[in-house]
């Protein structure tokens, strides 16, 4: 059974890599969007983690069949991407249309997503979730590398609105992966009300789920805060041409793949515990190769990639390390719920963060808010570092709800 659901996963994240290019690129050549449109259109995929995160995952939670709505929401988004090619078929699409679609697909991200904690567990035995971990963010990882590129053939190909239904049809292969799916969910959550306050308190009165949450939204922070200004220190102080820019984030993806193929075994020989820790060092440590660099072309860009790929390996560890752990320690009655508190948080920081460095980069020089903001992401480590999650050798008993 969990071979149907990674295949769901896989399919589906190389169909959001193609719209993550197909839709920006149909907003820009068919509706003639300017740089506030595109904002928009980023902001409304995204504000529905911020918006519905927690809701949705004290909805769900209280749910019988969970699989369903995962199933139903797939469905939904495949229909509404199908949208986008009919209308511009029809010469009526419009940007506006563009930010409802983006606003309703990433609602039913949303739901998916805090459903996904369930059915997880009860597919995957808990000895074996660092390595299904794995499979999944592999395949997110390889989504990363070949994905922008079958999107952008595609796109070069059937044009951009064509384009989209090979996303629309990820999503019903998906769905179809799910719904062939027979296995026994955990059961709902009782009691009254919807639980939103339950979830909080959990989050925050379990030590180590408190500490990796902190930890995780201090990365996120600097981080958002680094990746605002990024490309530009790249394109104006170190003078990387965008073929080149390109070739260097490519680097991250191979970087992505290598450190999902290594978390297993980094688990193995450390112990999940120093492994999570270092994970929240590896991430952000190779970016100070960022500020860092300059000298002759070839040197930068030996540099970047190298900040580049070893960065990716570090979120991968962290990724599949963290989400095994909050998944071992969360009670099954409270994965939806605990996913939102978590999506709400690390997805509600990262606009803050990006607001940050660029008032850092404006005020004091972008040079030395990268300085700043890859020093703040390395001090993340801190909140495992004094709690007990850096002893951990095995995965975690569920904490109490």
């Amino acid at each position: 059974m969990f071979r149907r659901y990674w295949s769901a996963q896989t399919v589906s994240y190389f169909g959001d890599e193609i719209s993550t290019l197909a839709l920006p690129l149909l907003a820009v050549l068919i509706t003639d969007a300017g740089p506030t449109q595109m904002g928009y259109l980023t902001a409304a995929a995204l504000a529905p983690n911020l918006f519905f995160s927690l809701l949705a995952g004290a909805w769900v939670d209280r749910l019988t069949h969970k699989r369903r709505l995962m199933v139903l929401s797939d469905v939904g988004r495949a229909g509404l991407l199908a949208t986008v090619p009919a209308a511009y078929l029809l010469d009526v699409l419009t940007v506006t249309q563009l930010y409802v679609v983006a606003f309703a697909v990433g609602t039913l991200a949303v739901l998916f997503e805090v459903a996904r904690g369930p059915l997880f567990v009860s597919l995957v035995e808990r000895r074996d979730y660092v390595e299904a971990n794995t499979l999944i963010n592999g395949s997110r990882a390889l989504s990363l590398v070949a994905g922008p590129s079958i999107g952008g053939l595609l796109v070069q190909l059937l044009t951009a609105p064509i384009a989209l239904l090979a996303d629309a049809l990820s999503y019903v292969w998906s769905a179809y992966f799910l719904g062939r799916m027979r296995t026994t969910e955990p059961a709902p959550a009782r009691g009254g009300g919807l639980g939103i306050v339950a979830g909080l308190r959990f989050i925050a009165g379990t030590p180590m789920m408190r500490a990796i949450v902190l930890g995780t939204t201090t990365v996120n922070l600097f981080n958002f805060m680094f990746a605002a200004l990024f490309v530009l220190y790249a394109t104006r102080d170190l003078h990387l041409s965008p073929g080149l820019l390109g070739t260097v984030l490519g680097a991250g993806a191979v970087g992505g793949l290598f450190g999902a193929a290594v978390t297993g075994r980094l688990t193995r020989r450390l112990g999940i515990g120093p492994a999570l820790v270092t994970g929240f060092v590896l991430f952000p440590a190779p970016l100070l190769l960022v500020p860092l660099a300059e000298g002759p072309t070839p040197v930068v860009l030996a540099m970047l990639f190298a900040a580049e790929f070893f960065c990716a390996v570090g979120v991968m560890v962290l990724d599949i390390v963290t989400g095994s752990v909050q998944t071992a320690l969360t009670p099954d009655s409270m994965l939806a719920r605990a996913t939102g508190v978590r999506r709400t948080i690390n997805y509600g920081i990262r606009p803050i963060g990006a607001l940050i460095g660029g008032a850092l980069g404006a005020t004091l020089g972008v040079r030395e808010a990268l300085w700043i903001a890859t020093g703040g992401a390395l001090a993340g480590v801190l909140w495992v570092l004094f709690s007990p999650v850096r002893r951990l050798r095995e995965l975690p008993e569920a904490a109490e709800a």
